[in-house]
């Protein structure tokens, strides 16, 4: 524990505000994923996003980087343990409330006689939370979920 304490105040202040939002963020997105569904929860998060903008002195792709790390970082340290969606859910919009356009993919791929189902974000075509290519054994649906209205009440 006192490591990751000490792990914890080594970082730039930055990541450090970026990990407690994720930490939030993370079992806030799970509970609404299981009470209200998809397209509820992702029609409340984009309540909370800002408009396209961006600092002009902001590195982008070490912002990219250092969002999707403090989200992985989060879901492994926090509570509970957050799958795909949760996670990229919350790296979506967290990348979203800095101005960085980025794309929620979901796919799914039939392993034996079971279907599956995975989450993961992209910016530009690349993959951010996907260390490996996992998500290339899955068949994504094209900007399907962009569009959906929320679920009615």
């Amino acid at each position: 524990m006192w490591q990751q304490i000490q792990r914890f105040r080594a970082l730039r202040q930055p990541a450090r505000r970026l990990f407690l939002r994720a930490f939030v963020l993370l079992p806030l997105v799970s509970i609404s994923l299981k009470w209200r569904g998809f397209r509820r929860t992702k029609a409340f998060l984009e309540r909370f996003i800002r408009g396209p903008h961006l600092s002009k002195n902001l590195n982008v792709p070490a912002r990219i980087a250092l969002t999707a790390r403090m989200v992985r970082a989060a879901g492994y340290y926090g509570i509970g343990h957050p799958n795909c969606l949760n996670l990229s859910l919350a790296l979506w919009w967290l990348l979203a409330r800095q101005g960085i356009a980025s794309d929620l993919r979901v796919g799914v791929r039939k392993e034996s006689e079971k279907l599956e189902a995975h989450a993961w974000v992209e910016c530009g075509g690349v993959p951010l939370n996907e260390p490996e290519l996992n998500h290339q054994q899955f068949a994504a649906f094209e900007s399907a979920l962009a569009s959906l209205p929320p679920e009615p009440r």
